[in-house]
């Protein structure tokens, strides 16, 4: 899950700095904004995972943000961050798709869990998606034809695995099914048969 993007916005230099160096050192790559204006001019030039937002700030808002966010990238996850007097504002964030909020002041640990989870169910959606979408398969070696942004059929030819990387950044671990874990263990156990040695006479 590490390595994800997060653009974190606040007119606080203190929160920037504190929950930006405690996320950087769980291996996520920040980028901070100190305004909503600088936040939308960066959000249109780079595409981020998460974004986490305060929700009061001068001139553009975090609601502002959210909203942008989500127009920009709809896959992009959004944490609104709140006092303890805007917890109606914070609710109407959740009725525009903002997918978590806090409020501040944020404990380090409870950020992460709440990033975490976040994240999570970004990787999550992204490998739903991806599998009900039909792919090319060759029959024979089993490698998935990727036509995205090429003509269709001239797509590269790669492997599951680079193929799931690639695409969603995620890696395979691997595993038998139990079908296959009874035919292994039954070949196992007949090459151990014919290998043991006969009994002397």
């Amino acid at each position: 899950m590490k390595g994800h993007s997060i653009l974190l916005v606040d007119d606080d230099p203190f929160i920037l700095t504190g929950i930006g160096q405690s996320l950087e050192t769980e291996g996520y790559r920040i980028t901070t904004a100190e305004s909503g204006e600088l936040a939308l001019e960066l959000m249109k030039k780079t595409q981020f995972d998460l974004v986490i937002t305060d929700l009061v700030m001068d001139r553009i808002d975090g609601i502002q943000v959210l909203k942008k966010a989500k127009e920009i990238n709809s896959d992009s996850m959004v944490i609104i961050l709140t006092g303890y007097g805007d917890m109606t504002s914070a609710i109407d964030a959740l009725r525009l798709n903002a997918d978590d909020y806090m409020l501040k002041p944020c404990q380090p640990d409870e950020m992460s869990f709440r990033v975490a989870a976040c994240l999570e169910k970004l990787d999550l959606s992204r490998k739903i998606r991806m599998y009900e979408q039909i792919l090319p398969v060759c029959c024979v070696c089993r490698k998935i034809r990727d036509d995205e942004g090429r003509q269709p059929g001239t797509g590269q030819w790669m492997n599951v695995d680079h193929y799931l990387w690639k695409k969603a950044g995620l890696s395979v671990s691997s595993t038998y099914c139990p079908e296959c874990a009874r035919k292994a263990k039954s070949e196992i156990h007949r090459i151990d048969e014919h290998s043991e040695p006969s009994p002397e006479k």
